[in-house]
């Protein structure tokens, strides 16, 4: 089967990747790093004036209703220019929950925000060091939340959030509105100034709950799909990494001879082009199989989350290696991949959660 992008997603990848290519560049990011920033409202509205936003929501509900390979695709160049927008959190989380389980209410009331920027939305699942995910203690008391989220990424910067919670021993999803009285929000020391992270404490927050559905199979479910959204952002910046190794290897000279001339250099480089074309074969799949509905999906995820992490990180990694010393400065760009490839290895979930769901998943016959 051939899982390669179509003519129309290979052009919208193009146009959004000279589009951050353009708006993007590293003299921004430091820009707003050295302005405590935590994000680009400008780059947000470019995103949504060219509808990017709302990529894969329905039409009826403000999107372009596109399917869910366009928006991995666009995750792909998320992931390339480290863009300082709070996409993953508001739409490959966020709206992704809300059109899993939101009632028709409230897909009708968030979607079109979601979609066009106005609204930013963000996933709270957390509750601190140690979360193993079955120990949830933020509760829900009729329609009132008390409890403490965190880390939350781009909480800050967040209108509403998704949020996970305990009702009388069964575990619930509902929304909450930041803006409102009982929400504090705190932000973190985090790795990556351009992807932050924030504390959550709500004390009888308003919480209005969004499915009578399992909502930790919902949440299962959420997760499959951003894995598969978080691996293609991983491969956009592992791809970044090894072109930006290229470059420079072909450029310095050592010893009187280019630095990609030497063996060592050129079968790093040579391994790490390898890591990137696996990790793009099975998230090619894991897109597939996300957009056709197959019940490959949770092994395919898995497999593309694992594969992903493995050349995100090395490739980070072999960035730095290859610039030598200037890499690790602040005048070069390689920071900017080896933070953000650092706090992805650990984005819903670390590689050995993802390795155990992929043995899990093969083992129940999940894929073929």
């Amino acid at each position: 089967m051939n899982f390669d992008l179509s003519d129309e997603q290979k052009m919208l990848k193009d146009q959004v990747s000279r589009m951050l290519l353009d708006r993007a560049p590293p003299a921004r990011l430091r820009e707003l790093i050295d302005a405590g920033q935590d994000w680009d409202p400008d780059l947000w509205r470019a995103l949504a004036d060219m509808g990017l936003l709302g990529a894969a929501i329905p039409a009826e509900y403000g999107g372009l209703g596109l399917g869910e390979i366009d928006l991995c695709v666009i995750a792909g160049e998320i992931g390339r220019a480290v863009a300082p927008v709070p996409f993953f959190s508001s739409i490959c989380l966020a709206a992704e929950a809300i059109r899993l389980a939101g009632s028709a209410a409230q897909k009708a009331r968030w979607l079109p925000g979601l979609a066009s920027g106005e609204v930013v939305g963000c996933l709270a699942v957390n509750e601190g060091r140690g979360f193993a995910g079955d120990r949830l203690e933020a509760a829900v008391s009729g329609d009132r939340l008390s409890g403490v989220k965190w880390p939350v990424s781009d909480a800050g910067v967040a209108d509403i959030a998704v949020v996970v919670a305990v009702e009388n021993g069964r575990t619930v999803l509902g929304l909450v509105d930041l803006q409102g009285p009982g929400v504090t929000c705190e932000r973190l020391k985090g790795f990556d100034e351009l992807r932050p992270h924030h504390r959550l404490a709500f004390s009888d927050a308003a919480f209005e709950a969004m499915t009578e559905a399992d909502a930790a199979q919902v949440l299962k479910a959420l997760y499959d799909r951003a894995a598969v959204y978080v691996a293609f952002e991983q491969i956009g910046g592992a791809e970044a990494c090894l072109w930006m190794a290229r470059d420079y290897a072909l450029e310095r000279r050592v010893f009187g001879r280019k630095l990609a001339s030497y063996q060592a250099v050129k079968h790093n480089l040579a391994d790490l082009y390898v890591y990137c074309e696996l990790a793009r074969s099975n998230a090619y799949w894991a897109a597939w199989a996300m957009e056709t509905g197959s019940d490959q999906l949770p092994a395919a995820a898995a497999s593309a989350r694992v594969s992903a992490t493995w050349a995100h990180e090395q490739a980070a990694r072999e960035n730095l290696q290859t610039h030598g010393g200037v890499g690790f400065t602040w005048a070069a760009d390689c920071h900017f991949h080896y933070r953000r490839a650092r706090l992805l290895a650990l984005n819903v979930g670390a590689e050995e959660v993802w390795a155990d769901r992929l043995v899990g998943a093969l083992a129940g016959g999940d894929a073929r």
